[in-house]
């Protein structure tokens, strides 16, 4: 069955709530898994141009893009950071190890 999304004030019950949330959690899931076959292929682009996994200035431009679009949607921008912050150690990780594994 597929799941009409809905406002929150267009929710009416718990059951019907958690649905809601259930649902926007798999999408979000989605779209990690898809960022994260991107940072998969960046493992296999950055070799050959000489670049490490870790672009500090890279980093910093990703972490402010993201902070300034939480703060137009109405996230907190500051969580946005830590969030991407976290997400993007892990993606260097796993890089680096995908990287050291093509050697």
């Amino acid at each position: 069955m597929r799941l009409t999304r809905k406002t929150p004030a267009e929710v009416e019950t718990m059951p019907e709530l958690r649905a809601q949330i259930d649902h926007l959690d798999r999408e979000l899931i989605a779209l990690l898994a898809e960022r994260q076959r991107h940072i998969d292929r960046a493992a296999q682009l950055k070799p050959a141009l000489g670049w490490p996994a870790r672009i500090d200035e890279r980093v910093e431009e990703v972490v402010a893009k993201v902070e300034a679009t939480a703060e137009e949607l109405g996230f907190d921008p500051a969580l946005a950071g830590a969030l991407w912050r976290q997400m993007i150690d892990e993606a260097i990780a796993r890089e680096e190890r995908l990287m050291a594994g093509r050697r």
